[in-house]
């Protein structure tokens, strides 16, 4: 999976079609990914105690209520956006000397780009 925690990604379909947001948490075994306030979805929740809050007193109590949190979304619905280029792009994994080792970094697919995604 080429999408990381904190990457700029383009939503591809769905509700947020055309929308963009920050990647709040990748899951590569799911290959899914969360993006900060974009497939916002509504659970009713009851209020629950918090487990071990601070040991005195009475224990504290999360609300209840309808909450709003985001979902997680496919890898192929979003695509990364470029930094240098500011345009959605495919990913390409380039090999590149620091400090004397090889280091994988990724790379913008536009023709007229071409630049690294990693800085």
């Amino acid at each position: 999976m080429r999408i990381r925690k904190g990457d700029l990604v383009h939503i591809l379909s769905g509700k947020d079609r055309g929308k963009q947001g920050r990647v709040i948490d990748a899951r590569p075994k799911d290959k899914k990914v969360i993006v900060e306030n974009l497939n916002i979805v509504k659970r009713h929740t009851k209020p629950r105690p918090i487990q071990n809050t601070s040991r005195m007193g009475s224990a504290g109590m999360t609300p209840g209520g309808v909450i709003e949190k985001a979902a997680p979304l496919p890898v192929g619905n979003v695509m990364i956006v470029c930094p240098v280029c500011n345009r959605p792009t495919r990913v390409g994994m380039k090999e590149r000397e620091s400090h004397g080792e090889m280091v994988k970094v990724r790379v913008c697919k536009r023709i007229d780009c071409g630049e690294e995604i990693d800085r």
